[in-house]
């Protein structure tokens, strides 16, 4: 068994694809339309037939108060791995990223925390 799908919600998608494709460097795998909104997923480039990131609009009800819970509360919606969070950090700030939580070493887990403009928190990770 593995992960094929997860997903974040997000306030509007062609924001949150133009955020996660042009600022985070995803790749646009899937985008269908529904309606109004779209079956919409980005994945990796590095691993194009991985686990698929669905971009889910916010329009339940339940959604609105369960993001803002987690963002009061610190809490990121979905964790991305990356080779070194400290440079990740640096060119995400370059590029105008708002961080809740700078590079921070735990032991061999380094995180940091960034909004993704769409009413998420998103760590970053690296284990040593």
């Amino acid at each position: 068994m593995r992960i094929h799908l997860t997903n974040v919600f997000v306030d509007d998608q062609d924001k949150a694809l133009r955020f996660y494709t042009e600022v985070l460097g995803f790749v646009r795998k899937h985008d269908v339309p529904l309606g109004e909104d779209r079956w919409l997923t980005v994945v990796s480039p590095e691993d194009p037939h991985g686990t698929e990131l669905l971009l889910e609009p916010s329009g339940h009800p339940a959604v609105r108060p369960y993001k803002t819970a987690l963002v009061q509360d610190g809490i990121p919606a979905a964790s991305f791995a990356v080779d070194d969070v400290r440079a990740e950090f640096d060119r995400l700030r370059r590029l105008g990223v708002r961080f809740t939580q700078e590079p921070l070493e735990t032991g061999t887990v380094t995180t940091a925390v960034l909004d993704d403009t769409c009413g998420n928190l998103i760590q970053l990770v690296h284990t040593t």
